[in-house]
């Protein structure tokens, strides 16, 4: 008679910020539902984020847990409630978020001695996972939480260096070696690129790589039929072992999963959504830059005004205005516009639940920072997109999404920066009136409009049963097995 196969057990580790862990909860939900054993690590306060999904899969049968460490914030000269970096608030406090981050080996070294799982999947913020994972035997699968294209970018940017031989910041270089002809400047890379100089961010990144080189593989949020010819770059030009078995964000099936995503405090969804439906298909622009990005009251002011001349009904999510700025009167608006918006804009001000509301009939367009989940989000729900990238890989997807895919335009923003100036504004608000129109209005956003459609059939298909995120799955959590002594 068959012996039944022993469960397999996988060890989930995110970086704790909201871009990295929202993906990876939902991927080890995603073995859990493959009938994986999954235990996410995590810290003590970032654990209560998303305890309720991970309750709620446990009661409809999913074998998926918690495991907490102490996050060394006074270790490492961070205020003790600083365990996320979506509390990190200048770039003293950025660089020591990073130096905590590697006192977190020891605790991990703890929970593998006890727990013996078969396999550590951990995010690429964490180089010295690969050794950790090593030293017990069991393969260490890299997570980066962007796409292939972002991916191949840097790598032909790394290797070939094409900034070198330009004139001045805004010349624009194509980047050597890649499928499609990408070009860039050298604002649009970050600042320790810019300046040649290296500090504890640049040098965790270095190690990062040179990690991944030395892993099992790399654990992609993507589908094969979104990027293939960088997907083929990936494995074959650069080398590297790499599995599809996204969109993760496609796990959230039914309304409560995709509102509660985080365990967000949530604002009235019931009214925002019964205003949705009573807009018509493809009307109402989302406005969203994600859970870490900030812009000065001037920008805000800007944004606002753009809005307003581009005639188009919108919702807008505002996380947080520049703190000296602003006050519960919101006195970044410009006057009376709240009034004037009535019934044809909504802004919320904190968190909002993205993928319900992408999903709505009524969204015709997102104007998103091209961070890869959002970007993802946006795709899946057939989403065209003005982009305004900002830091991180945010401007190479951008260029995905307008010069690969063709299913945004671009809004203008010229510059990498992870800090905002309170005084700076990076796009003013005739490019944002413009960017708005051409996306939301005429025969070509109607043809990005169909562009985003087809994408989001192709991620459907993607991860169901026969698909190719579904088989790729299915092939690592085999592979996985048959690693396992």
């Amino acid at each position: 008679m068959d012996s039944k196969p022993q469960q397999l057990h996988i060890f989930f580790f995110p970086l704790m910020a909201p871009g990295h862990m929202i993906p990876t909860i939902d991927m080890a939900r995603l073995f859990a539902f493959h009938g994986v054993k999954a235990t996410i690590i995590t810290t003590h306060l970032n654990a209560p984020l998303f305890s309720k999904t991970i309750e709620r899969d446990r009661q409809l049968g999913s074998e998926i847990n918690i495991r907490a460490v102490k996050f060394p914030s006074a270790e490492a000269g961070l205020p003790e409630d600083c365990e996320n970096l979506n509390s990190i608030t200048s770039h003293e406090m950025s660089l020591n978020f990073y130096k905590a981050l590697s006192l977190l080996r020891q605790p991990l070294e703890q929970l593998l001695e006890e727990c013996r799982p078969d396999c550590l999947v951990a995010d690429m913020m964490f180089p010295w996972a690969t050794e950790v994972a090593g030293r017990f035997g069991i393969p260490r699968l890299v997570f980066h939480g962007t796409s292939f294209f972002a991916l191949c970018v840097v790598d032909g940017l790394m290797r070939h260096q094409p900034y070198k031989n330009i004139a001045s910041d805004s010349e624009a270089f194509v980047v050597p070696g890649l499928p499609d002809q990408i070009k860039m400047t050298m604002l649009h890379l970050p600042n320790y690129v810019r300046e040649g100089s290296k500090n504890e961010l640049s040098n965790l990144i270095d190690q990062s790589l040179q990690a991944e080189l030395t892993s099992y593989g790399i654990i992609m949020n993507s589908f094969y039929e979104l990027e293939p010819a960088y997907s083929e770059h990936y494995r074959k030009v650069m080398g590297r072992k790499a599995w599809n078995i996204g969109p993760f964000s496609l796990c959230n099936r039914d309304t409560e999963d995709k509102s509660q995503r985080g365990n967000k405090p949530s604002f009235d969804e019931h009214e925002c959504l019964s205003w949705l439906d009573s807009k018509k298909p493809n009307s109402v622009l989302y406005i969203c830059f994600g859970s870490v990005s900030c812009f000065s009251a001037a920008q805000l002011l800007e944004i606002a005004m753009g809005l307003e001349a581009s005639g188009q009904q919108f919702i807008w999510v505002v996380r947080n205005a520049d703190k000296e700025n602003d006050d519960e009167k919101g006195e970044w608006l410009p006057e009376g516009f709240e009034k004037r918006m009535d019934g044809r804009g909504w802004i919320i001000r904190g968190w909002a639940p993205q993928v319900l509301i992408l999903d709505h009939k009524a969204i015709g367009g997102f104007v998103t920072h091209c961070g890869w989940n959002s970007t993802l989000e946006g795709l899946t729900a057939g989403v065209p997109m003005v982009t305004w990238p900002l830091f991180a890989d945010q401007f190479y997807n951008g260029k995905l999404v307008t010069d690969v895919l063709r299913v945004g335009v671009e809004v203008g923003a010229q510059e990498w920066s992870r800090w905002i100036d309170n005084k700076k504004v990076s796009v003013k608000r005739e490019n944002i009136e413009k960017a708005v129109t051409q996306l939301m209005a005429g025969e070509e956003a109607e043809e990005m409009r169909n562009r985003a459609r087809a994408l989001k059939e192709m991620a459907r298909r993607a991860t169901e049963e026969g698909g190719s995120s579904y088989s790729d799955l299915n092939a690592l959590i085999d592979e996985l097995r048959s690693y396992r002594p």
